[in-house]
């Protein structure tokens, strides 16, 4: 059977894995998000909470991914839990890094405008800050989600959803009949969803960061 052959004859089980990684990578992003700029925001005007925070988060990342699904797997089992855990702290250092530097480089003379207006502390967070910091945190979960899209392969050793379970069972059965097109399928399908989501973040930043601030 060649690849074509293989990709028609199952179709709807690739539709499915591609929908289950697109469906993981897209909610750990936003776990990851979320988690990544409350942190920024509670450290970035300390200088040494911003560098423990961006060390703590570079350390995960150099964890390799077989070894903290290892260590993951006693704790949360096998399963989308341990695979989600892993994918969210894996996405966490882009994100934690962008939001103190997009933060950080916010004007004072602009923040002080605010206040001299009678805003409250938390306005200016969220009606200035954050927002003039958007292009950067949004920078950082682009980055971050083509990364997870990658680390999820590796999340099926867990049994995690999506394409690594073709990658692994074509590499587990190398040299039987489907072994290289299942290897394939499953690297090219990660590829193209890769492409589609960067695509989606290409058209959030058009409509969400004006002309002037693109550059």
């Amino acid at each position: 059977m060649n690849l074509f052959d293989y990709i028609s004859d199952r179709a709807s089980k690739l539709w499915l894995e591609a929908y289950l990684h697109t469906s993981m990578v897209v909610q750990c992003t936003i776990l990851a998000a979320v988690l990544g700029v409350l942190i920024g925001v509670a450290v970035y005007r300390s200088p040494i909470g911003s560098a423990v925070a961006t060390a703590l988060a570079s350390t995960i990342l150099t964890v390799p991914s077989f070894a903290l699904l290892g260590l993951l797997i006693p704790l949360s089992g096998l399963g989308p839990t341990t695979a989600v855990i892993a994918l969210v702290l894996y996405g966490l250092l882009p994100i934690v890094r962008n939001t103190i530097v997009g933060l950080d480089g916010v004007d004072p003379a602009i923040t002080d405008a605010a206040r001299g207006i009678g805003m409250s502390r938390f306005g200016v967070l969220t009606r200035v800050e954050l927002r003039l910091a958007w292009p950067a945190i949004l920078t950082g979960m682009r980055v971050a989600t083509q990364m997870l899209m990658g680390i999820a392969v590796i999340a099926a050793y867990a049994k995690g959803p999506g394409f690594g379970a073709e990658v692994f069972s074509g590499l587990t059965n190398a040299g039987s009949t489907n072994s290289l097109n299942q290897a394939v399928t499953g690297t090219v399908g990660v590829v193209i969803l890769a492409l589609l989501l960067d695509g989606v973040y290409v058209l959030i930043k058009r409509f969400t960061i004006s002309r002037g601030v693109r550059g």
